[in-house]
């Protein structure tokens, strides 16, 4: 991938566009659009939360609407296009409850609330706001996703609902990606993990010994993973140092 980063970024400052960070009001959210605000290769950077004043909610179908024609009307007035759409919502525990050590704590209600968040709200995600990707010259969409959604990586187990809303997000990811391809073949769209990120969602599970970063760390790398990555890299689980994990 980074042998092109160079082409790929001077290309994108010929045409800044805008960047849009959903799940802005996250630690690595907040951290993403921070970064992509000064980043010189787009011209805007635009951040969409739960608590933002144009609000996503995952549980409300309407909102992505709404936020959908707010973008449109940004991209419109400013005379931008979408060129960059990252996806940073996430949950893992809350009161609907927390990660399962064994089957014998599966849940329905934590399934499926982990499931409408990491999975149909990103899906959600797809159908309203894919159509303002441009039908021409280079286009990203990244949806954090994480390396425990890899079955070929899962050697511990547990985790069910997180492992499994994430492996979902991943065929979603790839599916998406060979359609939206269709339309624009220098378009790419693929799945990103962070690492462990220093914020409320991995707190409770930080080990000693185990590598967790600061969100704004983690922000620098996810950045410079996106501004490396090439049309043949589409449909891929991209890790925050530009490496392929598998599916």
């Amino acid at each position: 991938m980074n042998h092109s980063a160079g082409t790929l970024v001077s290309d994108a400052a010929v045409s800044p566009g805008l960047a849009l960070v959903i799940g802005a009001g996250g630690g690595l959210g907040a951290a993403l659009l921070t970064q992509l605000e000064q980043d010189a290769h787009y011209a805007q950077g635009l951040g969409l939360s739960r608590r933002s004043e144009v609000s996503v909610d995952y549980l409300d179908e309407s909102s992505l609407v709404a936020a959908a024609q707010h973008v449109a009307a940004v991209c419109s007035t400013s005379k931008l296009e979408l060129r960059l759409l990252v996806v940073a919502t996430g949950f893992l525990h809350g009161e609907p409850g927390q990660p399962e050590r064994s089957w014998a704590n599966l849940d329905v209600g934590y399934l499926d609330h982990v499931f409408k968040i990491n999975t149909l709200g990103p899906a959600l995600v797809m159908k309203h706001f894919f159509p303002l990707l441009p039908k021409h010259g280079r286009c990203v969409a990244g949806f954090i996703s994480a390396k425990v959604g890899s079955i070929g990586d899962n050697a511990l187990g547990g985790w069910y609902g997180y492992r499994a809303s994430k492996a979902a997000l991943n065929q979603l990811v790839k599916t998406a990606s060979i359609e939206l391809t269709r339309r624009n073949r220098q378009s790419i769209c693929v799945a990103l993990h962070p690492g462990t990120v220093s914020t409320i969602l991995s707190q409770p599970f930080a080990k000693t010994g185990l590598k967790v970063r600061p969100a704004q760390e983690a922000a620098v790398d996810l950045v410079k993973v996106l501004q490396g990555l090439v049309p043949e890299d589409t449909g891929c689980l991209v890790d925050y140092l530009g490496q392929k994990l598998p599916f």
